[in-house]
């Protein structure tokens, strides 16, 4: 299905890459991005994606805010792993010189929309991940938004695992008991 070596490796890269960061409920980050694996490796399980698809899948999930949140560049990925793994985590990477989010999230979508199935599978995984309890700082505007964000992106890629799909839909339908 797929191969631990490479599993290990991706993970112990993004670890120690990401290092002492902190996700928002102050856990080590390490445990978003097993998170997202662990959603990628489900989907690749029960789409019975070859290992070489697999692999790609579960690199890029590992390793998808690597460019985006640590010092790791798109040639270090080429170098370390593959223009595969460089090319999906690159378009896996918000854009933050555009203006708004709205704009990030565009950009991001047409990236991934050039990428393998593989690839595209990653973003509706960390939007499952990402839909759980909100920062209890954020408004009902902001969690509406976050809402929309994810139709988005689900009307956008549910083409790329129909697993994937249907557990982000019911995320989304779970995630609306937050809104008031």
């Amino acid at each position: 299905m797929f191969s631990q070596d490479v599993y290990l490796k991706a993970l112990t890269y993004a670890a120690k890459a990401h290092g002492e960061q902190k996700t928002p409920t102050d856990l080590p980050y390490v445990t978003h991005i097993v998170s997202v694996a662990m959603e990628v490796l489900h989907a690749c399980e029960k789409s019975s994606l070859d290992e070489e698809k697999a692999n790609l899948a579960i690199s890029c999930a590992l390793l998808h805010d690597t460019i985006e949140d640590t010092d790791i560049t798109y040639d270090d990925l080429y170098v370390d792993f593959s223009d595969e793994v460089a090319n999906g985590v690159e378009a896996l990477t918000k854009d933050k010189t555009l203006g708004t989010k709205q704009a990030q999230m565009q950009d991001s979508i047409e990236k991934l929309m050039n990428q393998p199935y593989e690839v595209q599978m990653v973003k509706l995984a960390d939007r499952i991940t990402n839909l759980s309890t909100p920062p209890k700082h954020w408004d009902n505007d902001k969690k509406k938004a976050y809402l929309k964000e994810a139709s988005f992106i689900l009307s956008c890629l549910k083409n790329s695992n129909i697993y994937l799909s249907q557990r982000l839909e019911e995320r989304m339908e779970n995630y609306k008991s937050y809104i008031n």
